[in-house]
């Protein structure tokens, strides 16, 4: 009697363990969605028709309209939200100036930016010529890395906002062993780059869900170690940025900025002094179909602070088929009738409805359609300085 119990025992429990391992046949993917999703603890599984935090649909515009239509292949954008980017540069190309007006699009869109500041440099007065509302932005010291690090994290746990965070610059921020060590540089050797690639490999998820934007302000410096004849490295090969090789694979977008010493690179006041500079930017690296595109623009850092945007689109439009140069520039309408003018005169022609229409509709024909549709000449499209630098790595056999 006891055997024949403890059979049916072991009989009801096997038939048990069999329901549970029974498949629930086939299922949609909406189900397989749901059912992983519920197993995770949190929305990890997406479908990508429907919304995804790998898919942008929104952008922060650089205060550059000729960058921002270079970024994305075929449209006009700017700075992708929930994506980590970096803009590097040589000293004095106007990092932060960009940032401060980046920052100032970007509370336009409803974001919050939160400054990260590890030189103790920025000025309030000089945010709010950039057009920033400092009633809605975070400052922050930047401390160290790894407090840069764990703010970020815990304000994107704490709420739903947008943010915008600005790391400037990650180049000269600590990490708690520079800190609480002495000043040789063996002692915390490589403890920067290791931290950065723990962070934001754990970072990066959580930014994406957040539709949250991490822009991290670098330095680029010359490549002294760089092997072979520096007249023929590419620009890749003579420059590199602080924080280890870890941290390129993380970005979706790195804009290089290079500046130039001529006099004719600066922007002068109505009394001769220095109110600004030209800057080269380039595309070093772009998830968005745009690598190794590049434009120019001057940065006011004077009374005013930003872009001189309206300016450099007169050299963005300057091998449209509309517009021809000389003692009098020409430009040209879809109607067929056209308008001269001086080049000093840009400017003021710019704030004229008609004319500042037909100037946008050449910049999205000239440099966003023909780029995208592959009718204009390649070479118009890419960094003069790097198409040279590749032809004569070439013929150097590099």
């Amino acid at each position: 009697m006891v055997y024949l119990l403890f059979f049916i025992i072991i009989n009801n429990r096997r038939k048990q363990n069999m329901k549970k391992t029974e498949k629930a046949g086939k299922l949609s993917v909406k189900e397989l969605q749901s059912i992983m999703n519920k197993k995770a603890g949190m929305n990890i599984v997406h479908k990508l028709t429907d919304s995804n935090p790998t898919e942008v649909t929104q952008w922060i515009p650089t205060g550059s309209t000729w960058l921002d239509s270079i970024i994305c292949r075929g449209k006009k954008t700017g700075l992708p939200v929930g994506k980590v980017i970096e803009i590097a540069g040589e000293e004095a190309t106007g990092k932060s100036f960009m940032a401060a007006q980046i920052a100032a699009n970007a509370q336009k869109e409803g974001i919050i930016p939160v400054y990260f500041d590890s030189e103790s440099s920025i000025d309030p007065n000089f945010l709010t010529k950039a057009g920033c509302d400092l009633d809605n932005l975070l400052y922050v010291q930047a401390v160290s890395v790894e407090k840069v690090l764990e703010i970020i994290e815990d304000l994107l746990k704490t709420s739903d906002n947008q943010y915008l965070f600005i790391w400037d610059s990650m180049a000269l921020t600590p990490t708690v062993t520079d800190i609480e060590g002495d000043f040789n540089p063996q002692s915390s050797m490589a403890v920067k780059p290791r931290i950065l690639s723990k962070g934001l490999s754990k970072l990066i998820t959580p930014i994406a869900d957040a539709k949250s934007t991490l822009l991290i302000l670098n330095q680029l410096k010359l490549n002294i170690g760089a092997e072979g004849n520096p007249k023929y490295l590419t620009q890749s090969q003579k420059f590199f940025t602080p924080g280890g090789k870890a941290l390129a694979y993380a970005y979706s977008l790195r804009i290089w900025l290079t500046g130039s010493k001529a006099k004719d690179s600066f922007a002068y006041d109505d009394k001769g002094y220095r109110v600004g500079s030209l800057v080269k930017a380039r595309l070093e690296k772009s998830r968005f179909g745009s690598q190794g595109r590049s434009c120019e623009f001057k940065i006011l850092w004077g009374d005013q602070v930003g872009v001189m945007d309206d300016e450099s689109l007169l050299t963005a439009i300057e091998n449209s088929e509309h517009y021809s140069s000389g003692a009098w520039n020409t430009l040209r309408y879809a109607d067929g009738s056209e308008e001269k003018f001086r080049k000093d005169e840009w400017a003021a022609k710019m704030k004229e409805e008609k004319f500042r229409t037909r100037v946008m509709e050449l910049i999205d024909e000239e440099v966003v359609r023909k780029f995208d549709e592959r009718t204009g000449d390649a070479s118009d499209f890419y960094d003069e300085s790097q198409k040279e630098d590749d032809l004569d790595s070439k013929a150097a056999g590099l």
